[in-house]
């Protein structure tokens, strides 16, 4: 989906001090490196092939292939990467087919777990995998890499959600501190506003924005277990707790000293521009985002930690909402070598590696915030940890992308409408329900 790569482009980057740009590549595979031929006769996979095929290239793919690499020192396996560029399924479709898979694969979302089981692309994680799982993580990342009650998929890199970011000077101009749940923050935003600047900067250009808003607000005011089952169209979008959390975010958009240019302005304002707006044109004082907005941040001439901060999404009900992207890595291979990277890459060793390399936060309860490089990404690696079993995945990148993830379609188009229209919440749940009928046929 469009969003989840948009934060896997740059998510890589959003944490990292020394930022590097990043396109889509046709990346040819690269050895990792392999370790010395003689090692006493620990390294139980010298000899061993193997090739991970994923979407990060420029310094996201240096540091995964550092990942990689002692991954090799370990074992003596040696592992090629390739890049899939930005269409995972693109790339992967055709290699399935005929035949010639990689050994693993990291997917940009969970739906995709879910499409290779049933074409029988993927292989079942064995014990060893399992158990490493159920060591480092909650049981609700252990179910969202599962396909039928069996688990394929460990999520091994995050993109965090909850964050709301804004241009410090304008919160000293007003005399405002960064809120800890939602009245505080329509009562700061009031006081933005009167005091001559727009609080808000929304990117409605993109629909995604706007369902990583409306998941906020609805995991914190409804509870993880509605989440889910929303996710999931087990309750229907006219559900109340659906009408509460549009009511709550009716309360910013339905304000136009609320939003920055108005609501039909936000509808033409895309992602990087509503960053851009906050911190480079210094016209508004905050945009809901994840925390690859520190990257654009930093273009834009803001210092990240100083003049550019966040404060976590405040809370709206009784959860304080964290919300994450992420990757899955999936074997499709039956080999010993295939099912040993996934439990590297799943163990809290393999995590702390990676956590030490710049962009880079770890779903692994186990890999202590104590190991990234800065402390922005302490702070979010932090908030992964506190929020404990009530972190929850993009709901939109669960649903089919028919409604979660199609430009000017379902719940993309349904939100956009809302902004434009923000007094219809009844009639934004009638059609947000049409539309995930047809998607749930």
């Amino acid at each position: 989906m469009r969003k989840a790569r948009a934060a896997a482009i740059l998510a890589g980057l959003a944490v990292a001090v020394a930022a590097c740009g990043n396109a889509p590549t046709t990346t040819q595979p690269t050895a990792s490196g392999s370790a010395p031929a003689s090692d006493g006769g620990s390294k139980t996979l010298q000899g061993v092939k193997l090739e991970i095929a994923a979407k990060w290239t420029g310094e996201e793919q240096k540091n995964f292939e550092k990942v990689l690499k002692a991954f090799s020192d370990k074992t003596g396996a040696t592992v090629t990467y390739a890049s899939t560029g930005e269409d995972t399924g693109a790339y992967l479709g055709p290699r399935i087919q005929g035949g010639n898979p990689p050994d693993v694969a990291v997917l940009p979302q969970p739906g995709l777990v879910q499409q290779y089981a049933k074409q029988n692309a993927l292989k079942p994680l064995t014990p060893e995998v399992t158990k490493e799982i159920d060591t480092n993580y909650t049981p609700y990342w252990k179910e969202l890499g599962s396909a039928d009650g069996k688990p394929y998929g460990v999520l091994i890199k995050a993109a965090h959600k909850s964050l709301v970011w804004y241009r410090a000077p304008a919160f000293e101009d007003a005399g405002v501190q960064p809120p800890t749940n939602w009245d505080e923050l329509i009562k700061a935003a009031q006081t933005i506003a009167d005091s001559g600047t727009a609080p808000f900067s929304l990117c409605g250009a993109h629909g995604w924005t706007l369902t990583d808003l409306f998941e906020n607000v609805y995991l914190s005011s409804a509870g993880p277990d509605n989440y889910d089952k929303l996710s999931k169209h087990e309750i229907p979008w006219t559900d109340p707790s659906v009408a509460t959390a549009l009511q709550k975010i009716q309360q910013i958009v339905g304000k136009k000293e609320f939003v920055l240019d108005g609501n039909s302005g936000a509808l033409q304002t895309d992602f990087p521009t509503c960053v851009t707006k906050v911190f480079g044109q210094k016209k508004a004082a905050m945009v809901i985002e994840a925390d690859f907005v520190a990257t654009q941040a930093t273009q834009d001439g803001a210092k990240v930690g100083e003049d550019a901060k966040f404060f976590p999404f405040p809370k709206v009900g009784d959860t304080a909402p964290v919300v994450l992207g992420g990757d899955v890595a999936v074997a499709m291979k039956d080999s010993p070598g295939a099912m040993a990277l996934l439990q590297f890459l799943a163990s809290k060793e393999g995590g702390e590696i990676w956590a030490k390399l710049p962009g880079y936060l770890s779903p692994n309860k186990n890999v202590s915030p104590d190991n990234y490089p800065d402390p922005l990404t302490k702070q979010l690696g932090q908030t992964i940890i506190s929020a404990g079993d009530a972190v929850r995945y993009d709901m939109s990148d669960l649903a089919p992308s028919a409604f979660g993830g199609t430009d000017g379609k379902g719940e993309w188009k349904v939100l956009q409408d809302f902004l434009r229209n923000p007094s219809d919440i009844k009639g934004a749940q009638t059609k947000l329900e049409d539309e995930a009928k047809k998607a749930w046929k």
